[in-house]
């Protein structure tokens, strides 16, 4: 490659970066500023919310975004989500109630679900086929956000209070609507006709979502139900309209695209139950602190940005082997370990489970890059996060009816069992994708 492409690839990945960071670094900051807003608004366990809230905004706006993006032009969409990004941040700080401060949450959620799915068209439309290292820096850029999301939230909660974790947002949007103005190339006039915008399929979809999301946050059955019969009748819509906002025909026809979106969220059903269940354990049955947790912890984050370094400049490896694999082993390992287990072998069994992490996160992005039909990059690449936010919802229902009230070591290793029967017919699958190809 050239220094000219080299230049050109860097500019046009650095702004999208910068921007999909957003929406890992608010889904990670705000678990240290809870305690002191649910102090500031008296408030009882109704803040989680602010953490719902954000997931359940950007699991239906990631794909909505992506059809946006793919009919008005993603440059268009991105820039108009650091907008909302930026109106959000400024607000929330001000918010009078608990209720205003969980919608700014939510316009959040939808301000930062843009930069992804748009983003991913850019780079399409920039790079082309081939974009293994951009997808590798947005990879390692995400977790990079999520290990440092919760320390950089703590020193600015220390020293400013929880409203900075609202005002972080503004430098880092400011700076990335800069790049892609000065650096990125205007969308093209013409957009593909072939593209249309479905409000009812969009109406249905948030709410089918909304339902799903809802009934696994807190298992009320009627949720479930409403999902279930709005799903149907998306589906029986989208079979009847002309331009459908989730073209079914086509993700029945394109397997590899819809395998993707399964597998998808079936792994990220393991690693967030490993992000959410290992810290609380680390805090209720080892009787570590919240910062000692968060220490021993860190080395999952750490070892998947390597991991996601090495993916990047091996993109021929068998990616998704290896990280089924590494997520069988680590499961694995958990099973191991107790009340009485040394620091040290936490932290290695830490490290052992981030290890999967970055090769199946590019293994994934990849497959999906590769799968997503021309003309629909933007709602594909919105669809791939969906489904991780399903896999994350999943994780964290596992992980309350797992460890419930009090984490113990027969609750760890119960979701390890659990874990490491999914990741099984992870790998399962993941050789026969490999012996087939």
């Amino acid at each position: 490659m050239s220094v000219v492409q080299r230049s050109t690839g860097l500019r046009l990945v650095l702004p999208v970066v910068l921007g999909t960071l957003l929406n890992a670094i608010n889904s990670s900051m705000i678990a240290v500023a809870l305690v002191d807003i649910q102090h500031e608004f008296h408030a009882g366990a109704e803040v989680v919310w602010l953490v719902s809230g954000l997931y359940l905004a950007t699991a239906v706006a990631q794909p909505t975004m992506g059809r946006l993006a793919d009919r008005f032009g993603a440059r268009r969409v991105f820039c108009w989500g650091l907008v909302i990004v930026m109106a959000a941040a400024v607000g929330a700080p001000f918010a009078p109630g608990l209720g205003w401060l969980v919608a700014a949450r939510v316009l959040l959620g939808i301000g930062t679900s843009a930069a992804y799915p748009s983003g991913v068209s850019l780079i399409r439309q920039g790079i082309g086929g081939e974009a293994t290292g951009a997808l590798g820096a947005i990879s390692a850029a995400g977790q990079v956000a999520v290990a440092l999301g919760p320390p950089l939230g703590g020193v600015l909660v220390l020293l400013a209070g929880w409203r900075s974790v609202f005002w972080v947002n503004l430098p880092i949007a400011a700076l990335s609507m800069l790049l892609v103005l000065l650096w990125v190339p205007r969308d093209r006039a013409e957009r593909s006709t072939s593209v249309g915008l479905d409000p009812l399929g969009i109406l249905l979809f948030a709410a089918a979502m909304v339902g799903l999301l809802v009934f696994l946050l807190e298992f009320r059955w009627v949720f479930l139900a409403a999902a279930v019969v709005l799903a149907i009748v998306l589906l029986w819509w989208e079979l009847r309209v002309s331009r459908p906002f989730i073209d079914v025909r086509m993700l029945w026809a394109n397997r590899p695209l819809s395998r993707t979106y399964a597998r998808v969220a079936v792994t990220y059903v393991v690693f967030y139950t490993i992000f959410y269940g290992v810290p609380q354990w680390l805090e209720q049955g080892r009787l570590l602190t919240s910062a000692e947790a968060g220490l021993v912890v860190l080395p999952i984050a750490g070892m998947g940005i390597v991991a996601t370094v090495i993916a990047t400049r091996r993109p021929r490896l068998p990616l998704l082997v290896i990280g089924s694999a590494g997520l069988l082993v680590g499961s694995l390992s958990l099973l191991l370990v107790g009340t009485f287990t040394p620091v040290v072998l936490l932290v290695i069994v830490c490290a052992v489970l981030g290890i999967p992490n970055g090769f199946n996160s590019l293994g994934n992005q990849t497959a999906m890059y590769a799968a997503a039909p021309e003309g629909q990059v933007g709602t594909a690449s919105g669809l791939y996060r969906t489904s991780q936010y399903i896999g994350a919802n999943l994780a964290a229902a596992l992980v309350g009816l797992g460890l419930g009230d009090h984490a113990t070591d027969g609750g760890l290793h119960l979701l390890a069992v659990v874990i490491s029967a999914i990741s099984a017919g992870l790998l399962a699958a993941a050789l026969f994708r490999k012996l087939r190809a």
